[in-house]
């Protein structure tokens, strides 16, 4: 039996539905850039966003890993001003979840109440090779592969909010230099 690394996020384990794929040969840095972009996404919503993603209908915002990454106007939905369309990516996650849909309809999970809980992409081990230089030198040439893991979950019961105005604490708001001033003032008082 494997161990899931988001094991501990999956309370329910009827109501839940997961997969994995080790040593996907895809770029990690892309990989992991896609996995935010789906996370917390409905299932229907994420396909139809990962076949945008393939056709350039739409972009995967590059947030964290962006050092080099063009800037592309589609990416300005998001709030971001990078990112790419990673096929290789696309296609590896997109088969992730159509195995995690299968094992929640083995489940018998309804498929259209799951959302995509968790996405964790780990790197594995880098594939070693070696490329000839000019002065008969040479260098590396590696692969970043990845470890994917999918949770997909049904939603909770949604919880109303209640009528009654939120009390928030004076102090709450305050960052700490200022609640140390608010103390010093209330001493002199």
């Amino acid at each position: 039996m494997v161990r899931y690394a988001a094991a501990a996020l999956a309370t329910n384990p009827e109501k839940t539905s997961r997969a994995r794929g080790e040593y996907l040969r895809t770029h990690f840095k892309n990989m992991r850039e896609v996995a935010a972009a789906l996370t917390g996404l409905k299932l229907t919503k994420a396909y139809s966003y990962l076949s945008d993603v393939s056709d350039h209908k739409q972009i995967i915002p590059f947030r964290r890993f962006a050092g080099g990454v063009g800037r592309a106007s589609q990416a300005k939905q998001f709030k971001a001003t990078q990112g790419r369309w990673p096929e290789k990516s696309v296609k590896f996650i997109t088969r992730l979840l159509k195995n995690a849909e299968s094992n929640a309809d083995a489940k018998n999970i309804e498929l259209e109440d799951l959302y995509i809980k968790n996405i964790v992409v780990q790197q594995a081990p880098k594939t070693r090779r070696r490329t000839y230089r000019a002065h008969g030198r040479i260098n590396p040439y590696q692969g970043h592969p990845t470890h994917v893991e999918i949770i997909l979950s049904v939603n909770e019961a949604e919880v109303e909010r209640s009528k009654d105005k939120d009390v928030v604490s004076p102090l709450s708001s305050l960052n700490r230099r200022q609640v140390a001033r608010k103390r010093i003032e209330a001493a002199r008082a």
